[in-house]
């Protein structure tokens, strides 16, 4: 015959069998409660108006939202390789740190080169603080996008120097000489995948946040009929009253702007991602280095602004 030991609360906590041996129960503990899933974040390009990723990783941190990897074109392959990397406090202290002069200090002109800058003096810098890194050798899944100049292939970099990847994705033509990687010669990856949500995608990512940089440049695309005028070929072309004459690195820098936003716009619509960021940056242009205070600050609170949709997405996947 059992003979059965009870507590207070009724609850079973000695079991005796008829040789008198005794069996110990307890009641089984609870189980955990679910753990939010990490997030994974495209990081687009944007030049100067990059620096904001670090004010939105900055409040990602702040928040307890984990961050499981992440896919960055151009900027966002050096802010996120960076912050992967341990080093975003460094990052951000360089960037804000940046005056109209310290960057004309950074820049080596190349002669006879396939940009007008080598960027040896901004590689210099990062070594100081990332050299000998390997992508592998991050904790998280890292990839940088970038573009093949003979091909036109777009080249996702996975492992190898996390330095050289950085580089080669946001070596923007005509300014930064092309990037040689492993027999490759590579290009900023904005001119084929400027946010690169379609990269975490293909790592089976549950939930996509994407950080689109350019979303205000421009608006909707639209298509306009116009009159080409009847001016002759000599007569200089008559200004708006709004307008200012545009050089020839503003014309660049616009064609650029122009290429970026329509690519981002179609790609996204094609491969959209769970919630994206817009940050307000239409007023810093793409050279605008030394107003980096600016741009993260709108990053982190454009971030804050939405954490709670982020939260309302993790609690969808948990249940």
């Amino acid at each position: 015959m059992l003979n059965w030991t009870f507590t207070r609360n009724n609850q079973i906590t000695d079991l005796s069998g008829p040789d008198g041996t005794s069996i110990s129960t307890t009641p089984p503990e609870p189980a955990p409660p679910p753990q939010n899933p990490k997030i994974a974040i495209a990081l687009g390009g944007g030049a100067a108006r990059g620096w904001a990723h670090i004010g939105v990783l900055r409040a990602l941190d702040e928040e307890g939202i984990e961050v499981g990897m992440i896919a960055g074109t151009s900027i966002g392959a050096l802010v996120g390789g960076c912050y992967l990397a341990g080093k975003l406090d460094e990052l951000e202290a360089f960037a804000r740190s940046l005056t109209v002069r310290r960057i004309a200090g950074l820049l080596d002109f190349a002669i006879g080169g396939g940009g007008l800058f080598g960027g040896l003096r901004l590689t210099k810098r990062m070594q100081e603080h990332l050299e000998g890194l390997s992508i592998e050798g991050l904790d998280r899944p890292f990839i940088a996008v970038a573009t093949e100049v003979h091909s036109g292939h777009e080249v996702w970099l996975e492992k190898g120097s996390l330095i050289t990847a950085i580089r080669a994705s946001y070596a923007l033509p005509g300014i930064f000489e092309p990037i040689k990687a492993n027999g490759r010669l590579l290009i900023d990856g904005a001119l084929v995948n400027p946010v690169p949500v379609s990269v975490c995608r293909a790592h089976e990512q549950q939930l996509v946040v994407a950080v689109n940089l350019n979303y205000d440049l421009y608006g909707r695309s639209a298509v306009v009929k116009h009159s080409a005028g009847a001016e002759s070929l000599d007569a200089p072309a008559k200004e708006a009253p709004h307008q200012s004459r545009l050089g020839m690195t503003s014309v660049m820098v616009q064609a650029f702007n122009i290429i970026q936003d329509r690519i981002s716009r179609a790609r996204l619509a094609g491969d959209p991602p769970d919630l994206a960021l817009h940050p307000k940056l239409n007023d810093i242009g793409l050279s605008e280095f030394h107003r980096a205070g600016e741009a993260i600050d709108r990053g982190y609170h454009e971030a804050k602004a939405r954490l709670v949709e982020i939260r309302r997405m993790q609690e969808v996947l948990v249940r």
